[in-house]
């Protein structure tokens, strides 16, 4: 049994707070970048060069890259033989996110109560998925989260007799619905199977992949490949504004599910989509 200081975790994610709202991960300016240089319309690829230089700056001054910092969504992936000590684990994730927005003077926007409003003036509570996974590592996943792509997303409860088309009109509908409003260029994370709640937490899980990286299960590469290419034939392109840049990635993660089910969830993200991992 290896021991983790609950002081560990806490700073790991007050660290990851600061980077995942500061700098893009390497496959998301990697996608901004290609995509500029096939971008056909010209307005939208001086969004795309736009997107591009507010990144240089807020590197360089060290500002958020989006206004909208978020509300912090954490991945703990804890190996079964990891003993927290020096506090509860949901306690310790809190904490680092507490300090992160408060100290690293990141937006708050949280409100305690969905009813009431009233804001937490630190971010927290994080929303927190908890797996147990074999090992003595912890590893955590921060995918800071924007209301203005959330707010797009959805789950869709098909028949199975709804099969595969319907799975694509499902998405395609979704982003059709979204148009300027997720902030495109957009990445789009699915998840078909299991049940309701299932579904929308591996579309949220899809969105913390690689862009670069594509599902190793063949048909279901196709259909990634397929969704990819019809959205950016969608005419949204960069800003809502029209170009052929209107998704860099569509992420499609499965589960096993039910005879009479195919449930369906589509998260959609903004050109950011932030995340930053941690292995303790």
């Amino acid at each position: 049994m290896r021991t983790v200081q609950a002081s560990e975790i806490t700073a790991a994610l007050k660290e990851m707070c600061y980077e995942a709202n500061h700098s893009l991960t390497k496959d998301m300016s990697g996608a901004l970048r290609r995509f500029e240089e096939t971008e056909v319309s010209p307005l939208g690829k001086q969004i795309l060069q736009q997107l591009e230089q507010n990144l240089k700056i807020a590197g360089e001054e060290q500002i958020p890259i989006c206004q909208d910092t978020g509300m912090a969504v954490v991945f703990a992936e804890v190996g079964q033989e990891v003993h927290v000590e020096g506090g509860w684990i949901e306690d310790a994730i809190n904490e680092g996110v507490r300090q992160g927005y408060t100290e690293g003077y990141l937006r708050k926007s949280v409100v305690r109560c969905p009813i009431e409003r009233e804001n937490t003036k630190d971010n927290t509570p994080a929303v927190i998925h908890y797996s147990i996974v074999p090992g003595d590592r912890i590893r955590l996943t921060l995918a800071p989260k924007g209301f203005g792509s959330e707010n797009m997303s959805r789950v869709v409860m098909l028949k199975p007799a709804d099969g595969v088309e319907g799975i694509k009109e499902a998405v395609l509908t979704a982003v059709r619905d979204a148009g300027p409003n997720a902030c495109p260029p957009m990445v789009v994370g699915v998840g078909i199977g299991g049940t309701f709640e299932k579904c929308a937490f591996l579309a949220k899980k899809a969105l913390t992949r690689s862009v670069e990286q594509r599902s190793e299960i063949p048909y279901i590469r196709e259909l990634e490949e397929e969704l990819l290419e019809r959205i950016n034939n969608s005419g949204i392109g960069p800003g809502g504004l029209g170009g052929s840049t209107t998704a860099f990635a569509v992420n499609i993660e499965t589960y096993a599910t039910h005879i009479a089910g195919l449930p369906v969830g589509v998260n959609i993200c903004c050109h950011v989509n932030r995340h930053a991992v941690r292995e303790l």
